[in-house]
């Protein structure tokens, strides 16, 4: 019997190392394209080349320089910040009153807030498209803006959520006993501790928005397009234009910088 047990041990570990080297395949497999893309990326303007002949900068001078392209970026990035101002307020008030406040149809509620993430996208996008062509609104800044905010605002919910149960609500008490009303307890005590969560929520809001194409799709304008559809509607209309993998690099550094900041703001709140 004393025999078997290193031999159980073993199989353990080797199962544990073939695990992990599947999971390590699986990650280079799925980061594959991305990699593939960025070479791409700092090749020549006449053609889609993977390795390209000669590395340059053509390509980012074309995004960089092409009005078509910053207009479309500048359009995402005010639409982006609007929506992560919109679904950090909202978010974190609604996220507070789930989790601190007893009300009639409480868990009613929290299922329709967080309801844009269960339904499929081109639902929510077909409904906004309704919704604001009734009130004459389809098309502009604001529209989008609103309609980013609907898909936005739940992750901010959620992540203000997971914060606020791990702030004890002791605290909150006693800031009142103190004499601090609700919306002064509120600002000077819940907030601060709450502050990385909110910084999370809004990082992902921001990613979530600048790079969301089908509610984009259905609502923008057709001559004024965010970033995505513009890319989306380059390869539909033109095909695959090199500056595009320019543009998909710039994107992919700018989503590792984001998870690499909300990486940094989560564990330090846990240190």
């Amino acid at each position: 019997m004393r025999g078997r047990e290193p031999m159980a041990g073993e199989g353990r570990s080797l199962l544990s190392m073939a695990a992990s080297g599947a999971a390590w395949f699986a990650y280079l497999f799925l980061l594959m394209p991305s990699l593939i893309v960025i070479p791409i990326s700092f090749g020549e303007r006449t053609a889609v080349e993977f390795p390209p002949p000669r590395f340059s900068l053509d390509l980012y001078h074309q995004y960089f320089f092409e009005d078509q392209w910053m207009a479309a970026t500048a359009l995402s990035l005010r639409v982006a910040m609007g929506a992560t101002i919109i679904s950090v307020v909202a978010g974190v008030l609604a996220a507070y009153a789930l989790v601190r406040c007893e009300f009639p149809g409480k868990k009613l509620v929290g299922v329709i807030l967080l309801s844009p993430i269960l339904v499929p996208i081109i639902a929510v996008a077909l409904g906004l498209y309704l919704y604001f062509n009734a009130l004459n609104i389809r098309g502009s800044e604001l529209s989008l803006i609103l309609a980013h905010s609907v898909i936005t605002a739940p992750f901010v919910i959620v992540t203000a959520m997971a914060g606020l149960r791990h702030i004890d609500a002791n605290l909150e008490i006693a800031a009142t006993v103190m004499g601090a009303g609700r919306w002064r307890t509120l600002s000077r005590v819940t907030l601060p501790l709450l502050k990385p969560a909110v910084v999370a929520g809004a990082l992902f809001a921001f990613l979530l928005s600048f790079d969301e194409v089908v509610i984009a799709w259905f609502v923008a304008k057709t001559a004024s397009p965010t970033l995505p559809v513009a890319m989306y509607s380059s390869i539909q209309w033109s095909g695959v234009s090199p500056v595009l993998a320019a543009i998909s690099t710039l994107l992919t550094v700018l989503s590792v910088t984001i998870c690499l900041i909300v990486a940094a703001v989560t564990g330090r709140e846990k240190r």
